[in-house]
């Protein structure tokens, strides 16, 4: 074997249920430190030390903060974006660097803190963590919503996520009853995950059904099938060479390849996207991973499928051609609703699942999604090495719909949601348009009865007439 094959060789995950709980960089140091004993890796010999973006809090030099607390001096150092493909992007770049000989061990590191922060601000406490950035960086996504969008208040996934699920068309009953059918296996698997947030099996009825303490949260979605943001988490991967992993006596059946794997990009801007209900880029991340590989789904033992929302499961099942109820299983974890969804670090706690699994032998496929069905990573793991890496070029890249900002007159819906307030009642729809001259804008519904109308029966396909003040659209029908 080639010296320079990466592979994974410490892998650590850490769950605080006390409340208040540690602040990110104290996580940070955890399961850093965890994941080096595990790599039998002294933290001075790490080249790099990588951090997923944290949501909790904003430090004046993350990187720095952390190797001073491990003793460690790297020379390449990546403080991620956000976004749910982050881990999979610093770990595939790591893996890439080590592969063409450029380092030796890298760290990868995420964590979050805010089910803490939730529990000082509602006990009245101050978060005064340390090391603040001073002045606080601008918040990390790639890109800022469009301006439509933003006028529009569509930019929370809970409601992005909730119109493409619309745009499906499956019917109101049948996505109900088929969405608890999918997660309601992810809840056994976090019913015996040490690390999960949430470790209660329901019954697919009991994740569907609105009522106090499943209240809809961006309808269709109910509170019980959507990602848990505010939980206190952390994870940690080492990855090293192969030569280096032979001189600090790590056994070939602790070490885990890295066999394939590929990032694509649909659009930024929901109404932008080609298809609502489908996504050409998924397919390629996943299909050029697997041709990286050398490996099939069939060949798959175990899978993690990103499950922020149940579209973003179903999207991938049409992509890949895989049944939403596998015999495999769709997750290892019991995915984000309920092993918890820390902002953008899941991936590194799928992986570091995954990699304790293959440990026993096999290979697995790991998939994550960021923004709004935006970016897509898919990867292969395996406890034989082969395949080729691949880098982070996109593999696809979507070509968006025209955005109008501001209209009246007639269109069509494309997709829809009913945004609802904390104490479940609805506050206005959100809607996708058709315009007929081509392109897409948005609306809001603001008519109670038209509200419970989107609700009650399939909206897709209706046409509904728009007028504008200049900045918001206002449907009716």
């Amino acid at each position: 074997m080639d010296p320079r094959t990466p592979c994974l060789v410490g892998a650590a995950q850490l769950t605080v249920r006390d409340q208040p709980g540690p602040e990110p960089l104290s996580l940070w140091e955890t399961v850093a430190r965890q994941a080096l004993a595990e790599a039998r890796l002294p933290a001075a010999r790490l080249d790099s030390v990588q951090i997923v973006y944290t949501d909790s809090w904003q430090y004046d030099d993350p990187i720095g903060r952390l190797a001073e607390r491990l003793g460690a001096a790297p020379r390449h150092r990546t403080y991620s974006r956000v976004g749910g493909t982050a881990p999979q992007q610093l770990i595939g770049a790591a893996a890439g660097r080590i592969a063409a000989g450029q380092m030796e061990a890298a760290l990868i590191v995420g964590a979050e803190a805010l089910a803490t922060r939730r529990a000082l601000r509602r006990a009245g406490e101050r978060v005064a963590w340390s090391h603040p950035a001073d002045p606080k960086p601008p918040y990390g996504w790639e890109r800022e919503p469009d301006p439509a969008a933003l006028a529009h208040e569509l930019f929370l996934p809970v409601h992005t996520y909730a119109i493409m699920e619309t745009a499906l068309r499956l019917g109101i009953a049948e996505e109900r009853a088929s969405r608890g059918e999918l997660f309601a296996p992810f809840t056994e698997v976090a019913a015996v995950n040490p690390h999960a947030w949430h470790r209660t099996a329901h019954t697919p009825s009991e994740l569907v059904t609105p009522g106090p303490g499943n209240r809809f949260v961006g309808w269709p979605y109910t509170k019980k099938t959507v990602a848990v943001m505010e939980v206190d988490q952390a994870a940690a991967l080492a990855l090293v060479s192969s030569g280096l992993a032979d001189r600090l006596g790590i056994p070939l059946d602790r070490r885990i390849y890295l066999r394939g794997w590929a990032y694509a990009e649909d659009t930024w801007e929901v109404a932008a996207r080609p298809s609502l209900g489908s996504s050409a880029a998924l397919g390629a991340a996943a299909s050029t991973a697997f041709e990286r590989a050398g490996l099939g789904l069939d060949d798959m033992a175990a899978m993690d499928i990103y499950s922020c929302f149940a579209v973003a499961v179903r999207m991938a099942c049409d992509a890949l051609g895989l049944d939403p109820l596998d015999r495999r299983g769709l997750t290892v974890t019991g995915g984000l609703p309920y092993a918890g969804g820390p902002a953008s670090g899941y991936v590194l706690h799928s992986t570091a699942t995954m990699a304790g699994l293959l440990r026993d032998g096999g290979h697995g496929l790991v998939s994550g999604v960021g923004m709004h069905l935006t970016k897509h990573t898919y990867a292969v793991w395996s406890s034989e090495p082969g395949g080729t890496l691949g880098d982070g070029r996109p593999v696809h890249t979507a070509e968006p719909v025209p955005i109008v900002s501001s209209c009246a007159g007639r269109a069509t819906v494309a997709g829809y949601t009913v945004a609802h307030e904390r104490d479940g009642s609805p506050s206005k729809g959100l809607l996708v348009l058709d315009l007929p001259e081509g392109g897409r804008t948005h609306a809001w519904v603001l008519r109670p009865e038209l509200m419970a109308d989107a609700m009650e029966r399939e909206l897709i396909g209706e046409r509904v007439t728009l007028t504008t003040d200049g900045k918001v659209n206002v449907a009716v029908w």
